[in-house]
């Protein structure tokens, strides 16, 4: 009886979590073998080269965080501005998704491929945002305005290391949500 081979998906996992710590150049085969405590050579059982071992990292994502995602709060239901609030807790405060969708922008910044990627991944969220907007404002330049507004929100914050004038990040937060999804404001 042969060795058991690592299953593919924990190369793609393993590769998902090196990313997310170190960006894309910590996604070396020989360090991924050695975090799963296995040879490399299980590895060219699944993938031709370390290309093709990224491509099925962004395949993973691109799914987890858009296609799961959309699946997501369609079949959690609600009105469109908490599909809006779920799809953004999902994937922007996840500790799974966020670092890697962090990982990934960073790394889009040096790689067309990846980039594309992410203008892809980036184009389906706001398309959401955009119907679900539209189901509470007709006007399409301030649908898209909040949409946009909406998506720097979530991605911006993450990067924002400004104080809020006594007021709590998080209190902030929710009040710009608000604002831009048109709810009653929460008190701060």
């Amino acid at each position: 009886m042969g060795a058991l081979r690592t299953p593919r998906d924990a190369w793609v996992e393993e590769g998902l979590r090196a990313l997310a710590e170190g960006g894309s150049d910590a996604v070396r085969v020989e360090a991924l073998a050695k975090s799963l405590g296995v040879t490399k050579g299980g590895f060219y059982g699944y993938f031709s080269d370390r290309d093709a071992l990224l491509d099925a990292m962004l395949d993973r994502w691109e799914k987890e965080s858009t296609d799961e995602v959309i699946e997501r709060i369609e079949r959690d239901g609600g009105d469109p501005k908490a599909k809006i609030r779920r799809a953004g807790m999902l994937t922007f405060s996840s500790d799974r998704l966020l670092p890697i969708d962090l990982a990934v922008r960073n790394w889009a910044r040096h790689d067309a491929g990846v980039a594309e990627r992410l203008r892809r991944v980036d184009n389906r969220r706001l398309a959401l945002l955009r119907e679900m907007i539209g189901t509470f404002c007709s006007d399409p330049d301030e649908i898209e305005a909040r949409s946009l507004l909406a998506f720097c929100l979530a991605i911006g914050e993450h990067f924002l290391v400004a104080d809020h004038d006594g007021r709590s990040r998080s209190q902030v937060r929710r009040l710009a949500g608000a604002i831009v999804l048109d709810l009653d404001p929460p008190v701060v």
